[in-house]
């Protein structure tokens, strides 16, 4: 199965292995509760998809490593105890707590939480030494004389032997134990994933006309060549780096993350195309109404003699460029909505009917400095805990930065009172919504010059169906959409409709791409 369907199965288990009857105890009981084995090539994301799932079932997660590990640091050192038989006091060899236990608990008492995933990647890949205690593990739930706490699902990863010479296969007393997924590499399912994620739009454009390309293990002369989901996503973080400052992308670069010459050199120069037609068609100066109408006339020209890999690219970029906007408003919906409560719960202490003393005279000030005080303490505190992730800390940072910014224009008015500081941050607030309402019409504009540029350039073709689909994948676009309408896409769309069920539209538009180039 694809790593989404893997996902599925693994949050579907821990649910299942966390339910509690009346009275607290699970229901499910622990001695069945078998440990998920995944199975599958390096680098497509096994590791991301437990982070995923712990965040979203709100539970712990303790990940290791297992080939980083002695038989020592697993099971834990030998120490001497006395014991008492029989009345007779002998000394015995007891082993201490192991560290991947201890890690556990640790998890627990940091973040309060007392139910979790235990992963242990590379689990077939153990030394000679360690090999009986993973055994061990998996039929048993402990290290050493040590067992997992309850509540706390075990999830091992392993490779298969064409991916690594020092792979030990299992018995079939260990595989009956055990719940066994096979998971192989799926272009389309991490698209998915690199969308919402935010890879860079060039992997994105590439990727969608060279899938066959996305992942590859071979050998060459005895020495691996490889390209794996890991390499497109720490490359793709590399690249936005470079852009930002500036920096070129050679293809010497993208050969350390891209570790099979042929498609590194061929990313590197479909790269530097992608961003030689952004440059040639001014993507973000035709949306965003910056762009003369000689020079757009310019551009449809251009497109209009283009061939079907160019016009695809265009098609692709102005997908990318969309999609910043669609992220900005995303974002800051989100935070206006976030910033609104704040805001209410703000008001109940600014126009309290309790009246003012003259040592609350700057009730206006001490209020906010009172909730964004405490909400610097609960980031905090949820940081530590590891409550939160990192989109939603920063968009609590920003909040924090929004109170703080209205306290100062407060202080800088001489605001004081409760209800003059409440209407004073009523018209800031206001501020961000025309704010917010300026980039709904400037998406809106972009999407209908968008939708104008396709159409003048190559008509009602495979490009507006990439166009229309693209959008339609989306999740930030076909929310923005659905909240705010777009008519373009409503009347394009319907040409969906004429792709067959068993038909994908990227595979019609690569197998299109193969024949032009053939002829």
């Amino acid at each position: 199965m694809n790593i989404r369907d893997a996902k599925t199965e693994i949050k579907n288990a821990l649910l299942a292995y966390h339910r509690r009857d009346e009275e607290g105890h699970y229901k499910y009981p622990p001695v069945r509760q078998r440990p998920i084995l995944l199975m599958g090539p390096p680098g497509i994301g096994k590791t991301a998809i437990m982070e995923q799932v712990a965040a979203e079932c709100g539970v712990g997660l303790v990940a290791y490593t297992i080939t980083h590990h002695t038989r020592q640091s697993a099971v834990g050192l030998p120490q001497i105890v006395s014991r008492t038989y029989g009345g007779k006091t002998v000394n015995v060899t007891e082993y201490t707590m192991s560290e991947i236990i201890a890690s556990v608990y640790d998890c627990m008492e940091r973040t309060g939480k007392q139910e979790g995933i235990l992963f242990i990647d590379e689990i077939n890949c153990v030394s000679e030494t360690l090999a009986p205690t993973m055994l061990q593990f998996l039929q048993n739930k402990t290290f050493g004389t040590h067992r997992v706490p309850e509540g706390w699902m075990i999830v091992a990863a392993g490779n298969p032997r064409e991916y690594n010479k020092s792979v030990r296969e299992f018995d079939m007393v260990t595989l009956d134990r055990v719940r066994r997924i096979q998971v192989e590499p799926d272009c389309g399912v991490w698209m998915e994933y690199a969308r919402e994620r935010g890879i860079s739009g060039a992997i994105l454009s590439y990727l969608s006309m060279k899938e066959e390309r996305f992942y590859q293990v071979e050998s060459q002369f005895g020495e691996q060549r490889f390209v794996t989901a890991r390499g497109w996503e720490d490359l793709s973080q590399l690249i936005q780096g470079y852009e930002e400052l500036g920096l070129e992308v050679a293809p010497s670069l993208v050969v350390q993350f891209l570790q099979q010459e042929d498609t590194a050199r061929d990313f590197a120069a479909y790269y530097r195309i992608y961003r030689r037609y952004g440059e040639d068609y001014q993507i973000p100066e035709l949306l965003w109404g910056r762009m003369s109408e000689t020079a757009r006339a310019a551009r449809i020209s251009m497109g209009r003699e283009a061939s079907f890999e160019e016009r695809f690219t265009v098609a692709e970029l102005l997908l990318d460029t969309l999609d910043g906007k669609f992220r900005e408003y995303e974002f800051q919906d989100r935070l206006l909505v976030r910033l609104h409560g704040a805001l209410q719960a703000l008001k109940k202490e600014l126009l309290s009917e309790e009246e003012e003393s003259p040592e609350d005279a700057d009730r206006a000030d001490s209020c906010m400095e009172k909730q964004i005080g405490e909400r610097k303490d609960s980031l905090k505190v949820k940081l530590q805990k590891e409550l939160i992730d990192g989109r939603e800390a920063r968009l609590e940072e920003q909040v924090i930065r929004m109170l703080e910014q209205y306290r100062l224009v407060l202080r800088e008015e001489h605001v004081r009172g409760g209800k003059e500081g409440f209407a004073r941050i009523r018209k800031l607030f206001g501020q961000e919504l025309s704010r917010r309402e300026e980039l709904v019409s400037l998406i809106g504009q972009g999407l209908g010059r968008a939708f104008a540029f396709v159409q003048d350039c190559f008509g009602e073709d495979q490009e507006m169906l990439l166009l229309v689909s693209g959008l339609a994948r989306n999740p930030r676009s076909a929310d923005y959409i659905a909240r705010h309408g777009c008519p373009d896409f409503l009347r394009y769309s319907k040409m969906l409709t004429n792709v067959t069920p068993r038909e994908s539209l990227r595979s019609a538009c690569r197998e299109a791409l193969r024949e032009r180039r053939e002829d």
